[in-house]
């Protein structure tokens, strides 16, 4: 007896929205999820917060060359804030070689920097750490589970949302 196609495989949410944007960004901006998600690895600590590729523009190409390539590298928009924008494009050239490093090939050749608001979402504040007072009710909390992947999994999600809470008073 053949199983429901969909017990076949489970497929993160994530997998199917990256499957459904990526043709849209690749036919509109040249760009696909995986560029996006990896910006702020790509140009480093000083450049994340301030700067997004906006697109690729490939050279329309109509048929083959006659060097046999028939591929030539793009040009890079980015869009970064205000007067960041001008030191960014003095490391030009290592983001150039940043970018194509993460390609793997030689895709862009050029790089034009747009000044633009860019909209990033705020991070997440750092949790503090658990007294042992918490500590301990989380454990009692928690001394039934057997299974020691699910109590380690329960332990991190509990001391997630402890240290979210303000400090409890004695």
């Amino acid at each position: 007896m053949a199983k429901p196609s969909h017990y076949r495989k489970t497929r993160q949410i994530a997998e199917i929205a990256n499957g459904l944007i990526d043709p849209i960004l690749a036919k509109r901006a040249g760009i696909n999820t995986l560029l996006l998600a990896s910006w702020d690895e790509i140009v480093g600590e000083q450049f994340a917060g301030c700067s997004r590729p906006e697109r690729i523009r490939w050279p329309r190409q109509d048929g083959p060359d006659e060097t046999g390539g028939g591929f030539s590298p793009g040009l890079l928009t980015i869009a970064c804030e205000g007067a960041r924008a001008l030191f960014l494009m003095h490391q030009e050239a290592e983001l150039i070689g940043r970018v194509n490093g993460f390609f793997g090939f030689r895709a862009i050749s050029q790089i034009r920097i747009i000044q633009k608001a860019i909209h990033v979402p705020t991070r997440k504040p750092r949790s503090r750490p658990l007294d042992s007072a918490e500590k301990h009710r989380l454990a009692g909390m928690l001394a039934d589970v057997e299974d020691p992947k699910l109590r380690e999994s329960l332990e991190r999600l509990g001391a997630g949302v402890i240290s979210r809470q303000p400090k409890r008073r004695p």
